[in-house]
């Protein structure tokens, strides 16, 4: 490959699913591979997930690859137990598919999620004050936030109905002393939300590396103007995809294998 990474060794899916289902797995790898290409990967831990369009299944990673090797035939078709329903010797990892599984099965619309433990996000899960107004990225990103507590690595299946409640109708959290969480309709929406949030992150640990005080939060008034003006980020999202596939044809091509 072209940045030297090497592909998940797994046989092409592609005719062997329905048309839906490779879409889906072609998006989401490509998710798998956009990760990678931020440095947001966590080595062969947290999962990205999408819902198999018309059915109760859904596609989540196989455990032990790493996000810059994904390929749309490389990943796994599980039930909403995480129990893997199509033929592999790969398995996944349980603990990940709880809180996908929780979000996938109480949301409609959350057809991609996104769950990352980088650095900045992680950082700022831990702080009291949570993501604070301090820059547009953050201003973007606050209105759809929301905050689950940490209950430990997430194996219990009765976390599940409390990441729900905590969610609510919101399309990104913080999962406390955690990381990171992102869903949407699309893979671009998914995406969308996923970079807002975690350059927010970014942004805010850079801002307080001086500490707390003298740094400049954003009035009220802002952003109750910038929550009025984000109300089309769904079309921006669209408009951001085709060029995010585009880069990754350069940089990483194979996603779609």
């Amino acid at each position: 490959m072209a940045d030297g990474t090497t592909q998940a060794p797994f046989a092409s899916l592609k005719g062997q699913v329905s048309p839906e289902e490779w879409q889906a797995r072609v998006d989401l790898a490509a998710l798998y591979r956009l990760v990678a290409l931020e440095g947001w990967d966590d080595m062969i831990f947290t999962h990205l997930s999408a819902r198999v369009p018309g059915t109760e299944h859904f596609l989540i990673n196989p455990y032990g690859f790493f996000f810059e090797e994904m390929t749309a035939s490389a990943l796994v078709k599980v039930d909403a137990e995480g129990a893997v329903a199509q033929k592999t010797s790969s398995f996944v990892n349980p603990a990940g598919f709880t809180i996908h599984s929780a979000v996938h099965l109480a949301r409609a619309d959350a057809h991609y999620v996104i769950h990352l433990h980088t650095d900045a996000g992680v950082a700022v899960s831990a702080h009291s004050e949570g993501l604070l107004p301090l820059t547009q990225h953050a201003l973007i990103a606050l209105p759809g936030l929301a905050y689950h507590d940490y209950e430990g690595i997430a194996v219990n299946l009765e976390e599940r109905e409390r990441i729900v409640r905590d969610l609510g109708d919101k399309r990104v959290m913080l999962l406390r002393n955690h990381g990171t969480l992102a869903l949407g309709e699309t893979a671009a929406q998914a995406w969308l939300g996923a970079f807002f949030l975690e350059r927010a992150c970014r942004q805010q640990c850079l801002a307080l590396a001086a500490g707390r005080q003298g740094v400049l939060l954003a009035s009220q008034e802002a952003q109750v103007e910038v929550r009025e003006q984000t109300r089309a980020m769904p079309m921006v999202a669209g408009l951001a995809w085709p060029g995010l596939l585009r880069r990754l044809n350069r940089l990483s091509p194979g996603y779609d294998a």
